[in-house]
């Protein structure tokens, strides 16, 4: 009875509260069904995202981050978000304890873990844009053009990935000027929720 009461109860939970989009892996990070799997060199998986007209972005994550749930539950589960990302950019997810192998831009082989290690990741999530051409004799890294470590609102999150797109750290304008100047374009056109 309590058995029946109770799956009625989830059943009719499950129609009243929307879904989230991500699922949990079997390492404990939340799963977005257009991440891309791969075998984690980074000089390859540059070529492949540019082999799609995308650029190739690395997330890093751990298990329990209360800041990655809310990344997938509030920030990659929106459609204007999710959409841009999946148009413009190859994600690829890191274990930030992680034991899977990763091939370094410099040909060094690491676990997720020593590559965080290397590359000074230390807040999940941690957000890595990399160049559209594999670079010379650089390291992850060194090669990034930009990096957002930790959580942020829907606009700083997406406009970063937006400034990445359209080169903005090749120009003058500062990303913080950049995301002033959409956050009034939003603003004028009511657009702007709470961030």
């Amino acid at each position: 009875m309590i058995r029946t009461l109770l799956l009625g109860a989830s059943l009719l939970l499950a129609t009243l509260v929307p879904s989230v989009a991500s699922t949990i892996g079997d390492d404990g990070l939340h799963k977005e069904d257009w991440f891309t799997i791969t075998f984690r060199d980074v000089a390859e998986d540059i070529e492949a995202a540019k082999e799609q007209g995308k650029r190739l972005v690395m997330i890093f994550e751990q298990r329990g981050c209360i800041y990655c749930a809310a990344m997938h539950e509030k920030l990659l589960s929106d459609p204007e978000v999710a959409d841009y990302i999946k148009a413009n950019f190859m994600v690829v997810q890191y274990n930030m304890f992680g034991d899977e192998e990763v091939t370094d831009l410099d040909g060094e082989t690491l676990t997720e873990k020593t590559a965080a290690r290397k590359w000074g990741y230390v807040f999940t999530p941690t957000v890595v844009f990399l160049p559209e051409e594999v670079p010379g004799d650089k390291d992850v890294s060194e090669a990034a053009v930009a990096t957002m470590p930790g959580a942020f609102g829907k606009w700083t999150f997406l406009n970063m990935f937006r400034w990445v797109h359209e080169k903005g750290y090749e120009g003058d304008e500062h990303f913080q000027k950049y995301h002033a100047r959409i956050i009034n374009q939003l603003r004028e056109e009511g657009r702007l929720d709470a961030e």
